[in-house]
């Protein structure tokens, strides 16, 4: 299924209403389980169900549906039916009725296709480093813990204190990038029971399903994947090369001694490879020292991967360690682009600041218990949030009104503000309407 968003006004290839138009079309697919019946029960479609869902995290707006609703029953019109294409506004209770068992992959298609279209124009370039690479960052993150809220999808944790807590959790890779402030948001891969599985599924398997699903798409681009020390052991990384991905995962001696006692051996006849360089970080002079050695083994055995080390030591003006932290990768290391792999590798911390926590603390909510459903509710949700993300930073880059009234604005905070502010008590025709309407009241020239 191809979204060329392509737009006649200009040749960006996302406008808000080219989105929101093949947004539709994909929830138009959503499966409908309702037998067919004449009654009040066909009134609503799912249609209608996931759009109210996508109109309430794409505006921030938790109380969206019921805003919209008296304004309907005032002005005979609402801002879901103009601006979203809702025909009918369910209640809350009835969307989370209509789309429990909608799968969260039913809009992977979507997520997947925005991503390969800002790849194929051209929209990633900046975002290339080490070895013409792009960088995607992958990390767990909890969603959802209850004590007494259960659905199949859950994963079971016994407490010491004898109870059960079930969680939800997601893998969510993003395409990071040094000095860039935005990340993009990638199909997601929720933690959950498997069929025919005895054991607790958990983030590393999670990975490893995602690696299988999405590397003949991603891995022609030339990607490095990144990730914490959990990821850096031999079976994600042969599953992660073997998919066609660079790796460069953090790599910490408690839990890779093997690795460690070898350069112990080589740092005492001095063949681990050093250097070091000053800068100055607008406060005071910093020095960071580099150790670096190519071809060690991840771990003591006769069919071990052999990978490249490196070191980053930051010291103050005092000689006081600052930052101290060690990658294992697939990149050759060498005195010229071992700064570089460094600063690839440290750029992983943007799956956390840049994605999880703007997703969970700015507004979106990610975290919140919107609705946990009996089948996919919860983890549908989670993912419409995720596209509500991807589609705010697409459009703060190719949408020129919508960036001018951003960029207007103090924070990303203010913005979302203002506007469940004004679609709360004005009617607008349309989400360039809307935007033209805050553009107008923001711009003084």
């Amino acid at each position: 299924m191809a979204f060329p968003f392509e737009s006649s006004s200009n040749n960006h290839p996302f406008t808000a209403s080219t989105i929101i138009e093949k947004t539709k079309e994909i929830f138009k697919s959503f499966p409908d389980n309702r037998k067919l019946a004449t009654s009040n029960n066909l009134k609503y479609s799912v249609a209608d169900a996931a759009m109210s869902a996508f109109g309430a995290f794409f505006t921030q707006s938790p109380s969206f549906l019921d805003y919209q609703i008296r304004m309907q029953k005032k002005h005979g019109k609402n801002n879901g039916q103009t601006i979203f294409g809702i025909h009918k506004l369910p209640s809350a209770n009835q969307v989370r009725n209509l789309l429990d068992p909608v799968s969260p992959e039913k809009l992977y298609p979507l997520l997947s296709e925005i991503t390969e279209s800002l790849y194929q124009h051209g929209y990633l370039k900046n975002f290339t480093t080490i070895n013409d690479t792009l960088l995607i960052a992958v990390d767990g993150t909890d969603l959802f813990s209850s004590e007494k809220i259960s659905c199949p999808y859950c994963t079971q944790q016994k407490l010491k204190n004898g109870k059960t807590l079930y969680r939800h959790t997601a893998v969510t890779p993003v395409i990071v990038a040094p000095g860039q402030s935005d990340v993009i948001p990638l199909p997601p891969e929720f933690v959950r029971p498997q069929d025919g599985k005895e054991k607790q599924d958990c983030e590393l398997n999670a990975a490893k399903r995602w690696l299988d699903a999405w590397g003949k798409q991603y891995s022609p681009w030339g990607i490095t994947l990144l990730g914490d020390d959990i990821y850096c052991h031999q079976p994600l990384c042969e599953e992660a090369i073997s998919r066609g991905f660079q790796v460069l995962f953090v790599c910490k001696p408690d839990s890779h001694r093997e690795l460690y006692e070898w350069l112990s051996d080589f740092e005492r006849s001095n063949h681990i490879c050093t250097m070091a360089h000053t800068r100055w970080n607008g406060k005071q002079r910093l020095t960071e020292s580099y150790r670096y050695m190519n071809q060690v083994p991840l771990r003591d055995s006769d069919d071990t991967l052999m990978l490249n080390w490196c070191e980053l030591t930051i010291t103050d003006a005092k000689g006081q360690i600052t930052y101290k932290n060690a990658w294992a990768t697939t990149h050759l290391i060498t005195d010229e682009n071992v700064a570089e792999i460094a600063t690839a590798g440290r750029t992983r911390w943007k799956v956390e600041n840049e994605n999880n926590n703007i997703l969970k603390n700015q507004g979106y909510h990610f975290d919140h218990n919107f609705g946990h459903g009996k089948q996919h509710l919860s983890n549908l949700l989670a993912t419409l949030i995720i596209l509500a993300y991807l589609l705010h930073t697409v459009l703060n880059w190719m949408d020129t009104t919508y960036h001018t009234v951003r960029s207007l604005l103090p924070s990303r905070r203010t913005f979302f503000e203002h506007l469940r502010a004004l679609i709360q008590y004005f009617l607008f025709d349309s989400w360039e309407h809307l935007m033209n309407f805050m553009l107008d009241g923001l711009d003084t020239s």
